[in-house]
């Protein structure tokens, strides 16, 4: 009798980690299997009107081929502008953020600090629009990042340059 349980234990083992396994595997190929469309939003001719800063998105971590980003932000009086050539390695629960540090290069730099979500990353390429709350001085906010909130991970930082 005692054979018979510890089969039936094992197989049970089995099954729980095989589930998570698959789960996990999931996880992270479910956004190159059934990848969202490419956004294509403009900016309107009001949204123009007042340059503040602009930068580009690096790869942060060399050594993660998984987290990435590239591509050009323009930061304007009401809107953060993900240019046409925005593109960041899929993921899940992406989002932009305006984030109170220069030079952000690793996940303290953003969990320590009082962000603030412009909302989720609509794509993972192509121009994007995020209307900026207002109140907001964008002289405090020298940068803006893209950040997987499910994982609590640094896709890519932009580093703002002040307009001229």
């Amino acid at each position: 009798m005692g054979r018979f349980w510890r089969g039936i234990a094992i197989f049970l083992l089995g099954g729980i980690l095989g589930t998570g396994f698959g789960v996990a595997l999931g996880f992270f190929f479910f956004p190159f299997v059934f990848p969202p469309p490419p956004a294509a939003d403009q900016l309107t001719d009001a949204d123009r009107s007042a340059l503040i800063a602009t930068g580009t998105f690096i790869h942060a971590n060399p050594s993660d081929p998984v987290h990435w980003g590239r591509g050009r932000v323009s930061v304007y009086q009401r809107v953060v502008f993900l240019e046409t050539d925005f593109e960041v390695g899929p993921g899940p629960a992406f989002h932009v953020y305006l984030v109170p540090n220069a030079s952000i290069r690793d996940v303290a730099a953003v969990k320590d600090s009082m962000f603030i979500d412009l909302g989720g990353l609509r794509a993972f390429k192509g121009s994007q629009r995020y209307p900026i709350p207002a109140g907001v001085n964008l002289k405090d906010y020298p940068s803006v990042v893209i950040w997987c909130e499910r994982f609590g991970v640094l896709i890519s930082p932009a580093d703002l340059t002040a307009a001229k």
